[in-house]
């Protein structure tokens, strides 16, 4: 009971110094990690945020959302980028760089198909909209063609990892398995949520995955057997300060990216609420390491 009473205040206290933070440097999000202009942020990490979190929004309400957020970086969904020709793609790509977002990632997407054509076509989109990961959806069957073309185009694959109901990687320890023999373009992106619901580790997963770690899905879970149990991150069970601090350790060059799935018609009060605890968490633990 003890025990259970320190970690209860420990977050109380985190969260509460999350929005002290926020509160306190509102004028000056730059001090943060994933600011518009992140120079010497407290603690090394950089966050993003995916834009399936927004994907009742259209791409215009997308980009004034972020721009909201004091965040420059984005996964987006093929929702707000679609893959149309390539004169579209460029254009639509463009209205992120011209709001100064910078399109970090494409995804989740998914290569179903174990053909050359489909495989393609997916990373000639990403090429034209100027992005170097894709977040993606594989098969066991097309890793091979994935991989393929991952070295042809040299842009990264992050195999994102769905939970027990992924018949193909429900852990990043999966994909590490899958992965290890590969090209170096090819790694992980570690869904945080998924990852506890499939009984990983997420911490060791996280050392384990190493260089081969290129993005990072973060949300929080009320109870971590449950998806629907979704909550604002901050609010639930998961270990958000030692996630970053295992992210710090190994030296993570890649994003941290807000995917929050709740409240579509309505997201904007969890994901600054989420936003809110992850800055205060990021200047607590910059404060430790003795940043400013």
């Amino acid at each position: 009971m003890r025990r259970m009473a320190f970690q209860n205040d420990r977050r109380t206290f985190l969260r509460g110094g999350a929005i002290a933070a926020v509160a306190a440097y509102s004028s000056s999000f730059d001090v943060f990690a994933g600011a518009a202009t992140p120079e010497n942020p407290p603690f090394p990490i950089k966050l993003g945020v995916a834009s399936y979190s927004l994907r009742k929004f259209d791409r215009k309400q997308v980009i004034d959302s972020v721009q909201q957020l004091k965040i420059s970086f984005l996964n987006v969904k093929d929702i707000h980028l679609p893959m149309g020709t390539p004169e579209e793609i460029k254009r639509d790509a463009a209205e992120f760089t011209a709001a100064g977002l910078k399109l970090t990632a494409a995804g989740t997407i998914y290569f179903l198909k174990d053909e050359d054509a489909d495989v393609k076509s997916k990373f000639e989109y990403c090429k034209l909209a100027g992005i170097p990961t894709i977040v993606a959806g594989p098969t066991m069957e097309t890793l091979p063609r994935v991989e393929k073309f991952a070295k042809e185009y040299d842009i990264k694959i992050a195999i994102h990892n769905h939970g027990p109901e992924d018949k193909h990687f429900p852990s990043p320890l999966d994909v590490l398995k899958a992965v290890k023999n590969m090209d170096r373009r090819m790694g992980l992106c570690i869904d945080v949520g998924h990852s506890v619901r499939a009984g990983t580790n997420v911490i060791q997963a996280i050392h384990q995955a190493g260089p081969r770690l290129f993005d990072v899905h973060i949300k929080d879970l009320a109870d971590q057997k449950v998806k629907e149990s979704q909550v604002a991150v901050g609010d639930g069970t998961l270990p958000i300060p030692g996630i970053f601090e295992a992210l710090a350790k190994i030296g993570y060059q890649g994003y941290v990216d807000l995917e929050y799935e709740i409240h579509p018609d309505d997201p904007m009060p969890g994901i600054l609420q989420s936003f809110a605890y992850m800055r205060g968490v990021l200047a607590g633990l910059g404060s430790a390491k003795g940043g400013k």
